[in-house]
């Protein structure tokens, strides 16, 4: 039997997550109805078009692998438990953004293998902007049909850090957190962008402390650490999937170098 390998399904990934851009896009561009979820999420058109294609095309490409996406019907833990490997997917993170027009939004699908994704797509439909990673072959940005660059994380020893904030989701949390690392500047944005942003690094840490799901977190996390940063819970453990309860706990994003932003938190425990 030949072993798994992620890598051998990453461009034909890249190329579904861009299908997927262009059906969000078509919707986008014209009218469309809001709908609200049982959590009083927003909903559209756009999301469902983008899961039923990256559903369908998945399952193509791996009939035995299973698919979680944000908008399928949840699976019970007790049916799972048993997955060793999946796919996760967030058709369209960012619906408010979406329903805003500021093009901050992501389609995102990673593939889970023992609880920690190996492979990581993120594609930015308006801007035509990639981010995909998969262990052992590196973590790329690609614009358009421009050739693919490889990213890195940069590294940060002190001094003024370029800090990522959410720009639906920034509370008091956050605040006291930015408080606390002293002088900084601030980038604003939507998305599993932020994670890219300290993957590319254009930023040194996304302090994320507030709610999120494993779908918003999992394909990003993939890029971060193929281009060597850390997306690290409270504990400064790294994320894992396929929990029984699918909510993220609060963590940091962080790039390289050993400045220990986690030192930062005991203000806003």
């Amino acid at each position: 039997m030949t072993a798994f390998n992620p890598g051998d399904h990453l461009e034909v990934v890249c190329g579904i997550a861009r299908a997927a851009g262009r059906r969000i896009l078509e919707v986008y561009r014209r009218d469309f109805k809001v709908e609200h979820k049982e959590d009083r999420s927003p909903l559209t058109e756009a999301d469902r078009a983008a899961h039923e294609l990256i559903c369908a095309r998945l399952r193509v490409l791996t009939p035995d692998i299973p698919v979680l996406s944000e908008e399928s019907a949840k699976a019970d833990y007790e049916k799972r438990a048993g997955w060793q490997r999946f796919w996760l997917v967030d058709p369209l993170d960012g619906t408010k953004e979406f329903i805003n027009r500021n093009g901050e939004f992501t389609v995102n699908i990673a593939l889970i293998d023992g609880r920690r994704p190996v492979l990581g797509v993120v594609y930015v439909p308006v801007t035509e902007l990639g981010y995909f990673a998969c262990a052992g072959r590196g973590a790329h940005k690609q614009k358009g049909e421009d050739a693919a660059r490889v990213i890195r994380v940069r590294p940060f020893d002190g001094g003024k850090p370029i800090v990522v904030a959410s720009r639906s989701h920034a509370g008091k949390e956050t605040t006291a957190f930015l408080a606390s690392i002293g002088e900084h500047d601030v980038v604003s944005l939507g998305s599993s962008l932020k994670l890219c942003l300290v993957a590319e690094g254009a930023a040194d840490v996304y302090p994320r402390l507030g709610p999120t799901m494993e779908w918003d977190t999992a394909a990003a996390q993939c890029v971060v650490e193929t281009a060597g940063g850390r997306v690290t819970d409270l504990d400064r453990r790294a994320l894992v999937y396929n929990k029984p309860d699918l909510h993220n706990p609060w963590f940091i994003v962080s790039g390289a170098g050993d400045y220990d932003w986690h030192r930062h938190l005991p203000a806003v425990k």
